[in-house]
């Protein structure tokens, strides 16, 4: 068999709209299947649950329960899901927190597509069958 060649689902979650507008536009443009998008931590909660993205981002800082609320709800749900964290906040207090709910990864804004397209790559190659040819 050749290799099956597979876009990514993903959920998409940041309270600003201007910002998720843009996200999701680049994320298109690199052969991304955008399944779902939210503006808050419940919402992002919510919408995995429902739709089981391949990977999902969060914004960290978002009202009505935020990114770190919705980390731990997903780790909950699935322990291996591909939740890449997008967050301004440099704190170590923030880091540590997100290293001890597993984030997959943290990207901090403002951040470049291509480094998102690497880094979802490789989790992706590491977490599924390597078979699969993702992207181009």
């Amino acid at each position: 068999m050749g290799e099956k060649k597979y876009n990514p689902r993903v959920l998409v979650v940041d309270d600003n709209q201007e910002i998720l507008a843009l996200f999701i536009e680049l994320l298109k443009l690199k052969d991304f299947v955008v399944v779902g998008r939210g503006q808050s931590g419940k919402e992002a909660v919510e919408l995995y649950t429902s739709l089981r993205p391949d990977v999902t981002f969060l914004d960290v800082a978002m009202p009505n329960g935020d990114g770190i609320y919705a980390l731990e709800r997903i780790r909950e749900i699935s322990p291996n899901a591909i939740v890449i964290m997008v967050t301004s906040d440099l704190s170590a207090a923030t880091a540590e927190r997100l290293e001890q709910l597993r984030a997959s990864a943290t990207i901090y804004k403002p951040f470049d597509i291509n480094d998102i397209v690497k880094v979802v790559k490789n989790l992706m190659s590491e977490t599924n069958a390597s078979q699969m040819k993702f992207f181009n």
